[in-house]
């Protein structure tokens, strides 16, 4: 599978910084959606969507509006609350 951001207007995929192409081949395939999710509130990237590829591009899966979220470092901690989710406890914000 490859992860991939296209441009919801174009239908274009990104390629490099201020580089985008057609082509699926070329496209920068990402490590995974997270990845590709937090690349665009880096970058500041709007009207994109992440495009999950499978082998032989026979299917795919489209997710939309992927809004810009705050940089990993602007991100709140957080913190591990024992008990609330069996033995591993429960990571909250």
């Amino acid at each position: 599978m490859r992860i991939l951001l296209q441009q919801k207007d174009t239908g274009l995929y990104f390629r490099d910084v201020d580089s985008w192409t057609g082509d699926v081949a070329e496209a920068m395939d990402f490590v995974d959606s997270t990845a590709a999710i937090e690349f665009c509130a880096a970058k500041h990237l709007a009207a994109v969507q992440v495009v999950l590829k499978f082998e032989g591009e026979k299917y795919e899966i489209v997710l939309p509006d992927v809004a810009p979220l705050p940089a990993p470092s602007a991100r709140p901690e957080r913190r591990h609350v024992a008990g609330l989710s069996g033995a591993s406890g429960l990571n909250v914000p």
